[in-house]
C-alpha cells in the first residue's frame, strides 16, 4: 500500500486526480427491478433486497462493471467500489450480515478488473460508508447510555469490510459520508 500512496502522490504533483461520481445515482438510472437485486441466488430470499445496491456485486455484476466503465471513459482516475454498505451492521436489515465480506471482496474485484482493463492507470478506492447505527447518539432517548451496537462490534464490522476490500484488489480505502465521528 505504501507504493500505491507514492504513486498517487507522484501523480498529484503533476495534476489533479479525478474521482468517479455517485454509484447509487447511476444504479438508479438503470431502473433495476426487485428481481435484478435478488438474482437467482436470492430469488426466494425472505426479505426484499430491492435498494440494497451492494448485493448487486453478487447478483448483477455486469451492471456494476458498466458503471465503472462509464466513469473511466469520462476520465476518472480513481473509481470507488460498490461497497458503501458492505459491512455486517448495514446488511443486518437484509439478513445478509454473513455475506457482507463477500460483497466487499466482489465489489473490489469487479472494480479492479475494470480498472486493469482501462488501458491506463486507474486506482480502486474501497468504499466504506456509514451504518444506520450510531455509537455517539443514543438509540433510545429514555435510556441515553443504550446503543444498538457496541464499539467492538462496529470496529469488527469495519475491519472485516476493509480486509475484504483489500483482498479483492482495492488500492486505498475511502471512508465516506459518515455522520458519526466515533463510528469513523
Amino acid at each position: 500500500m505504501e507504493q500505491v500512496f507514492k504513486e498517487i502522490r507522484s501523480c498529484l504533483d503533476q495534476r489533479i486526480l479525478i474521482l468517479d461520481g455517485a454509484m447509487g445515482t447511476r444504479i438508479q438510472a438503470f431502473g433495476l427491478s426487485a428481481e435484478r437485486f435478488h438474482g437467482e441466488r436470492f430469488a426466494d430470499w425472505k426479505v426484499s433486497l430491492a435498494g440494497n445496491n451492494d448485493v448487486l456485486c453478487l447478483t448483477a455484476p455486469e451492471v456494476i462493471q458498466d458503471i465503472h466503465r462509464i466513469y473511466i471513459e469520462a476520465g476518472a482516475d480513481i473509481i470507488a467500489t460498490n461497497t458503501f454498505s458492505s459491512n455486517s451492521i448495514s446488511q443486518q436489515e437484509y439478513g445478509l450480515s454473513d455475506l457482507a465480506p463477500e460483497m466487499a471482496r466482489e465489489g473490489a474485484r469487479i472494480a479492479r478488473q475494470v480498472a486493469d482493463a482501462a488501458g491506463r492507470k486507474v486506482w480502486v478506492a474501497g468504499s466504506m460508508g456509514p451504518t444506520s447505527k450510531s455509537l455517539t447518539l443514543p438509540s433510545d432517548m429514555n435510556s441515553p447510555a443504550f446503543r444498538l451496537v457496541s464499539f467492538d462490534e462496529m470496529a469488527d464490522s469495519y475491519e472485516k469490510q476493509a480486509e475484504a476490500l483489500l483482498d479483492g484488489g482495492a488500492d486505498i480505502l475511502l471512508v465516506e459520508t459518515c455522520y458519526d465521528a466515533l463510528n469513523t
